[in-house]
């Protein structure tokens, strides 16, 4: 690891062992202690808030940025777990999401729709005016407040669901075309022998698919997504009963898998997310 990365783990550590458990009151000499650690880090990665903010577009909102970045990094610190991850990756998508965030919230009112409405994006730290004539924050008045937490969490559910959707469906068609491969090989037309050409025949130009071994191909296909989505993903059930030898080949069918997705997730943009994670647990082990 990097000396940035060393320090950054050191400084969450340090905020971590500095706070209390629920239910316990924090001492001054704690709170001096996560502040201080909370600034180290964010000193650490100024770096990379700045690059993250011009990366966005957001140049022309910088203090908002920054505090939005800010809150990302407080957040990342109460979420972060260790075992799963390095904080340098897991900070990283904080702030990406928070940025995104507020770049769809100053733009939201440029969008034609909105302008046909005359829609007006409003803080919700604005002020506005109570029954009783005092003012009331726009964000106090929000009744539910689990709402925002259900609301990232089944955005983030649905998120995970369907990039695991996409990649059973990538290694499936990976699977596929090289099944293909190996069939049209074994399917070349054979050289004549001499024999055969002086006797006139006549080598066949094309060749012809096993449509036998390309249903077998197809079923041993649906198979391995059965097992993919039912043992490395569990989005499905997985039906193996008690035969032990069925369950050592789903298993040795989902090792396999799991090595050729975590090759496609490298070569593939789409699962940039995925591959640096898998990147970050090998270098943690």
């Amino acid at each position: 690891m990097s000396k940035i990365t060393v320090a950054l783990e050191a400084a969450v550590a340090a905020v971590s062992a500095n706070t209390p458990s629920e239910g316990t009151a924090q001492t001054r000499r704690q709170r001096a202690e996560v502040d201080r650690a909370f600034a180290r880090i964010l000193k650490l990665i100024a770096p990379r808030i700045r690059h993250f903010i011009r990366q966005y577009g957001l140049v022309g909102h910088w203090d908002d940025a920054e505090q939005c970045c800010a809150i990302a990094v407080h957040r990342a610190i109460q979420a972060y777990e260790p075992e799963k991850a390095q904080f340098t990756t897991f900070v990283n998508w904080q702030i990406r999401g928070e940025l995104q965030s507020l770049r769809f919230r100053l733009m939201t009112d440029q969008r034609p729709s909105a302008r046909k409405v005359e829609a007006t994006t409003v803080s919700l730290d604005a002020i506005a005016g109570g029954e009783d004539g005092e003012g009331l924050s726009i964000l106090a008045a929000i009744a539910d407040e689990e709402a925002l937490g259900r609301t990232e969490a089944g955005a983030s559910d649905y998120l995970a669901h369907s990039a695991m959707s996409a990649l059973t469906d990538s290694y499936v068609e990976h699977m596929r075309n090289s099944g293909l491969d190996r069939i049209r090989r074994r399917a070349q037309p054979r050289k004549l022998t001499r024999a055969e050409r002086a006797a006139g025949a006549v080598s066949p130009r094309h060749a012809v698919l096993d449509t036998g071994e390309i249903s077998e191909l197809e079923q041993r296909l649906q198979h391995n997504r059965q097992v993919v989505e039912g043992r490395l993903f569990e989005t499905a059930a997985l039906d193996h009963g008690d035969d032990e030898t069925a369950r050592e080949r789903m298993r040795q069918v989902a090792k396999r898998a799991a090595k050729t997705m975590g090759d496609l997730a490298v070569a593939d943009p789409r699962f940039a997310l995925m591959a640096e994670y898998r990147e970050a647990m090998v270098a943690a082990h």
